[in-house]
């Protein structure tokens, strides 16, 4: 069996992303949760991942880590990773691999917090645009393939890779268009529901993460565990 290592459900996107996949797609996996337990947990993490960073999927004695090599791994092995439709799998690979590699202004603007909501700060230009290509690809998606998920009638790793940013548009109430019903959709499936109770029920905070939420909204209602 898989064992997914990941870290805090209510800061670390990355780790959201494989362990999503996993889930919907009934892949079975040890689930290990090790915590962001300083400013730096780099040092720590190299114990078991060669980047030190989550997530990484441990199958025998191979090691893989980074969200998307999981994904290609999970890929060669399981069914359902990519759209069947070739149009639909080229469209979503292509826009998994621009989440995984860009939108920078979006995570450093808006921190992913799953237990809050804020009043968001002016956007700045750079996450202006973000949030314009986010919306794009969402209505891309969804009038070009026909929904309820970004790449057609079922889940797939672009549905995981962007599972994220469904959080912070709830989160900052982003305006993502015809988009929102992905959002909707994908915050009311039962594996998303299961990742924010446990996220909800955390009680340890990250003086880091907690301050780059300060600096991106105010107003904040914070509905996590005391």
């Amino acid at each position: 069996m898989y064992t997914l290592i990941t870290a805090n459900r209510n800061y670390s996107s990355w780790s959201l992303r494989p362990w999503l996949l996993m889930r919907v797609l009934g892949i079975e996996f040890e689930d290990r949760i090790e915590p962001f337990a300083a400013q730096d947990n780099r040092a720590a993490f190299r114990k078991f991942s060669p980047s030190g960073t989550v997530p990484v999927l441990i199958d025998g004695d191979r090691t893989i880590h980074d969200s998307l090599g999981i994904a290609m791994y999970l890929a060669d092995r399981h069914e359902g990773v990519w759209p069947r439709d070739a149009d639909a799998r080229a469209w979503a690979q292509a826009v998994t691999a621009e989440m995984h590699g860009g939108f920078g202004a979006l995570r450093n603007d808006c921190t992913m917090n799953v237990g809050v909501r804020v009043r968001p700060k002016p956007m700045s230009p750079a996450l202006q645009r973000d949030v314009a290509r986010i919306r794009e690809i969402f209505e891309d998606g969804l009038s070009r393939f026909g929904g309820p998920w970004l790449a057609g009638s079922e889940f797939s790793a672009t549905d995981a890779f962007y599972a994220p940013v469904a959080w912070r548009a709830r989160t900052y109430g982003l305006d993502v268009g015809a988009g929102q019903a992905w959002v909707d959709h994908i915050i009311a499936s039962p594996a998303m529901q299961q990742w924010e109770n446990a996220a909800l029920a955390e009680s340890w905070r990250e003086a880091e993460h907690e301050a780059e939420l300060a600096a991106c909204g105010d107003d904040v209602a914070d509905y996590r565990a005391v």
